[in-house]
């Protein structure tokens, strides 16, 4: 509601104790002090109030300016807790969420999406992490420790990948279209291996493979070899992988114990296995194309 003289309020009432309604009062009122001296919103904002037996002339708090108690308010609400909506705010402090959102990035407030995680850690899971940190930082000043660790997984690669990429083209024509992959599109599996110097072995399973036991055993077998090759220097091998069921079967085991690998202890959900399977997939796709030539 605009703000106008407390003598003109006196008078809206007055024109609303006399039974007029709010066009009725507008037309008396600018009579007297001339026309456009209100305007009409103002008038049938003031006659709402009335009706609803607000006769009071004071201004109520203005919706789109939370006083500093309101202020003080939002930092404790968003403080205990920060997933509520503007909305929500909005509704709690009777502001408008313009406002809201004004005053959050006053206090230098950013709206972020938290991230998922596979579940809350238990004090167990916890210090099981700190374990493993500290046993593989313990070993992190011995010679060559991060060259003899080797690692490896498996990642479906499709057997046509479609990428979109900018085309250098005449101003006046179209670029040349790129087609989507269907819902269901031709894929093959690569299981792949390497180190700090690179890729060591990697290999395209034939159609409808799943890793077991037995043929990760086999890969095993074929890494040996691969290292053998490719790095002939290479005496003490420390080998990274998670507890996927074929990698920690009995049969696993027992190869492992024949190869003389260490195994190096790592979580169930350990974040860092991910990030090192990302690095080295994008370099699958090149593997992918040479294959196919």
């Amino acid at each position: 509601m605009s703000e106008i003289p407390i003598h003109i309020q006196h008078c809206i009432l007055y024109e609303f104790q006399l039974g007029n309604n709010a066009t009725t009062a507008a037309r008396n009122i600018c009579a007297a002090l001339g026309e456009g001296a209100v305007a009409d919103r103002t008038y049938r904002d003031w006659f709402k109030r009335f009706r609803e037996g607000d006769m009071s002339l004071e201004d109520r708090p203005k919706s789109g300016r939370p006083l500093e108690s309101d202020i003080e308010r939002l930092k404790v609400l968003i403080e205990d807790n920060p997933r509520l909506t503007t909305r929500e705010l909005s509704a709690m402090l009777g502001c408008n969420q313009s406002t809201i959102d004004r005053h959050l990035h006053e206090m230098g407030k950013v709206n972020k999406l938290e991230t998922w995680v596979p579940h809350q850690l238990t004090s167990d899971n916890i210090q099981q992490r700190i374990t493993i940190c500290n046993s593989l930082l313990s070993k992190r000043n011995r010679h060559r420790f991060l060259q003899q660790i080797v690692t490896g997984d498996e990642k479906w690669v499709l057997y046509v990948n479609h990428t979109r990429k900018h085309q250098w083209i005449n101003s006046e024509d179209l670029p040349e279209p790129e087609p989507k992959n269907g819902f269901h599109p031709k894929t093959l599996m690569l299981s792949i291996w390497w180190d700090c110097e690179g890729i060591i072995y990697w290999k395209l399973l034939p159609p409808n493979t799943m890793i077991d036991s037995k043929l990760y055993w086999q890969q095993l077998q074929n890494l040996k070899i691969a290292l053998q090759a490719n790095r002939p220097e290479r005496r003490k091998i420390r080998l990274l992988h998670d507890n996927a069921r074929p990698h920690v079967s009995k049969v696993t085991r027992q190869k492992l114990e024949e190869l003389e690998w260490e195994v190096l202890p790592i979580h169930h959900i350990h974040q860092t296995w991910h990030h090192l399977t990302i690095i080295c997939f994008d370099r699958s796709t090149i593997i992918w194309s040479k294959t196919l030539r």
